[in-house]
C-alpha cells in the first residue's frame, strides 16, 4: 500500500489516516499520487472537473495521464482534497519496486471497509473512474450491485421523480454537481423511500450541507460520498448498516 499520512478534517477537525490510492500505468507501473506532507488539506466546496485531475508522468515509460486528485469523505459530510507534491511528479525515473504494489483485485485504491460487509464475504469491489455525471451513474449502480441489490437500473422518470437508480428493494439518487447536496434533495429521496418501501442511498462528489446531513440522520438516509475513483464510502450510521444488511433477507 501507499504510505499512510495523518489528516485532520478541516470542516469538522475529526483525525484520519489517509492512502493515496494505487493506479496501474498503461505500461503496467504502480503508480500513486505523491502527497505534500506540508500541504494543507482543503474541503471541496464546489467541484470543477479540471480541478479534480492532476498529470503525472509515468517514471518507466514516459507516459502521461491524468489522474484524480486526493480526497476522502469525512464521517461529518465534507469532502477532503489533500494536496499534491507537484515537485515529486516530475522527479527522476524511478524502478518500479520503489513503487507500493497494487492488490491484483482492485488496482484503483481500497474498497469499502471490510468489517463493514456482512457474514457472507463479498467479492472485492471493482470501482469505476468518475470522469462524468454518466460514469458517476454506474459507480453507484456497480456498487449496488455489489451490496447485492438484484436488477439495478437507470430509473426511466429520473427527472419527474427524482431517482436515478432503481433494483430490487432499493432507491438511489446521485448528486454529481459540484456543490454539496443540499436538504431538498435529501427528503426527496425519503419521500420515494416510503412511495416504493424501499430501502435508499444518496451518492454524492461534493458532500452534503450540514442541515442536509443532520436531516438525513433524523430520517435514516443512508449517506455515501464517491470521490473520483468511484469508491463509495459511508458517511452516516444509515450508510454503514446498509453495508451491513443482506438484501435477500428483506421480505
Amino acid at each position: 500500500m501507499a504510505e499512510s499520512v495523518p489528516v485532520r478534517c478541516p470542516a469538522c477537525r475529526r483525525p484520519h489516516a489517509y492512502s493515496s490510492p494505487v493506479f496501474p500505468c498503461a505500461c503496467g507501473t504502480p503508480l500513486s499520487l505523491p502527497l505534500l506532507h506540508s500541504g494543507i488539506p482543503v474541503q471541496v466546496r464546489h467541484r470543477s472537473w479540471d480541478d479534480s485531475w492532476v498529470g503525472m508522468r509515468c517514471p518507466d515509460c514516459g507516459r502521461n495521464d491524468q489522474w484524480p486528485q486526493p480526497e476522502f469523505g469525512c464521517e461529518c459530510g465534507a469532502v477532503i482534497r489533500l494536496p499534491v507534491d507537484t515537485v515529486a511528479l516530475k522527479g527522476p525515473a524511478r524502478t518500479p519496486a520503489q513503487f507500493p504494489a497494487a492488490p491484483p483485485t482492485d488496482p484503483a485504491g481500497p474498497g469499502p471497509d471490510p468489517e463493514l460487509a456482512p457474514t457472507d464475504a463479498r467479492p472485492p469491489f471493482n470501482p469505476v473512474t468518475i470522469r462524468t455525471a454518466r460514469d458517476a451513474l454506474t459507480a453507484a449502480a456497480q456498487y449496488l450491485k455489489w451490496l447485492g441489490y438484484a436488477g439495478v437500473r437507470i430509473a426511466s422518470d429520473r427527472v419527474a421523480n427524482g431517482v436515478d437508480l432503481r433494483g430490487e428493494g432499493v432507491v438511489a439518487q446521485i448528486d454529481p454537481t459540484t456543490r454539496p447536496t443540499g436538504l431538498r434533495d435529501i427528503e426527496c429521496l425519503w419521500l420515494n423511500c416510503l412511495n416504493e418501501d424501499s430501502a435508499g442511498a444518496f451518492f454524492s462528489l461534493a458532500g452534503y450541507a450540514h442541515d442536509a446531513r443532520m436531516r438525513a440522520d433524523q430520517l435514516g438516509v443512508a449517506l455515501f460520498v464517491m470521490d473520483l475513483t468511484g469508491t463509495p464510502q459511508p458517511v452516516n450510521d444509515a450508510a454503514d448498516s446498509l453495508i451491513r444488511s443482506d438484501p435477500r433477507a428483506r421480505p
